[in-house]
């Protein structure tokens, strides 16, 4: 019994030999489907498209003064705007690519503030972004949440920002649109086919066009109900977790 997971499409071994042995396969999108399919040709009848399922679980209990108490970001003088930038520290999220245009930013704007939040997968790179980010007023390197605290953080924040170099499919993206919290992301393939720009969020190319699209977010409380609004249905009738659930059953007991 062999169970493939096509997140990532890189075959690491011989075409025919791999189709030989896979039993089944599970892409997240037809376009993954055909990347995979291009690798493997005698797979291709074997390869089912399954979106990614997405439940979230917020705290209830969670407190956000605390919150922003450690991250040491001042909640006593203002409004706290916070974007929420959640990723594993690896090069492939590129968490650096914003950094430098919203400490300028927030250096006209000292409401606004970027946290960067996630496990530290590359130690090397992690002291990088870390050392990085202490010479950038503005942004800051979170200490990891649990998950459900994790939706709760995310619940209270601005949006949630997605900068990677290269995706799959987000799941931190999806769980802020079930949230019912805007998204920017930078417009890469991967997170262009879960979004639609100005209907489900906000896709950007440069960090310049990131800032410009923030203030207008900001500043434009129909444009983010309609976003939130659209992104919530969005998730409910394509990532059902349940669904996802349902499909893996099936095909599992295929196996048997």
């Amino acid at each position: 019994m062999r169970l493939l997971l096509l997140a990532c499409l890189r075959a690491q071994t011989g075409n025919a030999t791999t189709a030989a042995r896979i039993r089944f396969a599970v892409a997240f999108t037809v376009e993954m489907k055909e990347l995979a399919a291009a690798e493997w040709p005698d797979a291709r009848k074997k390869i089912y498209v399954q979106s990614q399922g997405i439940k979230t679980t917020p705290s209830e209990t969670f407190d956000w003064y605390t919150f922003l108490q450690n991250a040491a970001i001042p909640a006593g003088s203002g409004p706290v705007h916070l974007f929420l930038l959640v990723c594993g520290l690896r090069r492939v999220k590129d968490p650096l690519y914003l950094v430098e245009a919203f400490s300028e930013w927030h250096r006209k704007d000292p409401s606004v503030h970027l946290g960067i939040i996630g496990p530290a997968v590359d130690p090397l790179f992690s002291s990088e972004v870390k050392e990085r980010v202490k010479r950038a007023p503005g942004v800051h390197v979170l200490q990891e949440l649990p998950q459900q605290e994790l939706h709760a953080a995310l619940r209270r924040c601005l949006a949630l920002v997605n900068s990677s170099s290269s995706e799959g499919m987000s799941a931190a993206i999806l769980e802020a649109m079930d949230l019912e919290v805007p998204v920017l992301a930078r417009n890469i393939p991967g997170n262009a086919a879960i979004i639609k720009h100005r209907e489900t969020g906000l896709l950007f190319s440069t960090p310049q066009e990131f800032v410009v699209l923030s203030k207008s977010l900001m500043n434009d409380p129909v444009l983010e109900k309609e976003i939130v609004t659209r992104a919530k249905e969005y998730v409910e009738q394509h990532h059902s977790w349940e669904g996802e659930r349902k499909t893996y059953q099936s095909l599992v007991q295929r196996l048997q």
